[in-house]
């Protein structure tokens, strides 16, 4: 009788990593216990916590693996055909389109009240976001597509907008959220960055209605 295949702590970190998305995005990230990530890959919890730390854990390691695995700054760098701010408006309407992403997004929402985990991904998207915001805002000026002095200062900005935007970091009802996405369209112009065509705020007027439904607007 064949021995089963032991498989290696790699093996078993993306088998959970897999499990746990596809069922935090049918099942939602509350509803989804470390149990059931562990039944469907057929395993004991003692290798759950062997492979990570808990189950925020894995949210994160499973957000930052599915925008490197489809990283919409790589779709639009070698686009000869855009201008720089051309290329920052095409890259919104990627992000915003790909809905797997947007919808472990929402399931992020709640957990994010958590200042540890907020402060990881602030990190993450300091880390990985800035360095590429700041290369196509330095596109953008070289080609004179965006006219700013402030590329640097941007470049710290853009990836902080969505975390200001979330109702469990910092609470709003629906319509405060609605005015907030106006003040940034106002304020991104004023500082030689029109970012938002109708099909950028189309997306983004969804993404407020969705992110409002998962009851994070509560103080």
């Amino acid at each position: 009788m064949a021995r089963p295949v032991k498989k290696t702590p790699d093996e078993w970190r993306a088998e959970i990593l897999n499990a746990a998305q596809k069922l935090f995005i049918s099942k939602g990230y509350e509803e989804t216990s470390v149990s059931d990530i562990m039944e469907m890959v057929g395993g004991a919890k003692g290798m759950f916590y062997r492979c990570f730390q808990s189950k925020e854990d894995v949210m994160r390691e499973i957000g930052n693996r599915m925008f490197l695995d489809n990283n919409p700054f790589e779709a639009i760098r070698g686009r000869k055909d855009l201008n720089g701010l051309e290329k920052i408006r095409a890259l919104l309407v990627l992000n915003q389109s790909d809905e797997e992403r947007n919808q472990l997004n929402r399931q992020a929402v709640p957990i994010l009240k958590d200042p540890n985990i907020l402060a990881a991904a602030v990190e993450e998207n300091r880390r990985i976001l800035t360095p590429l915001w700041m290369e196509l805002l330095e596109e953008g000026k070289k080609d004179g597509s965006i006219k700013t002095e402030y590329e640097k200062e941007l470049s710290e900005l853009l990836p902080l907008i969505n975390f200001w935007l979330m109702p469990s970091v910092f609470p709003a009802t629906e319509e405060e959220l609605r005015h907030k996405y106006r003040f940034i369209i106002e304020v991104l112009n004023h500082m030689g960055l029109p970012l938002f065509d109708e099909e950028a705020i189309s997306f983004a007027e969804k993404f407020i209605a969705d992110i409002s439904g998962k009851g994070g607007n509560e103080p």
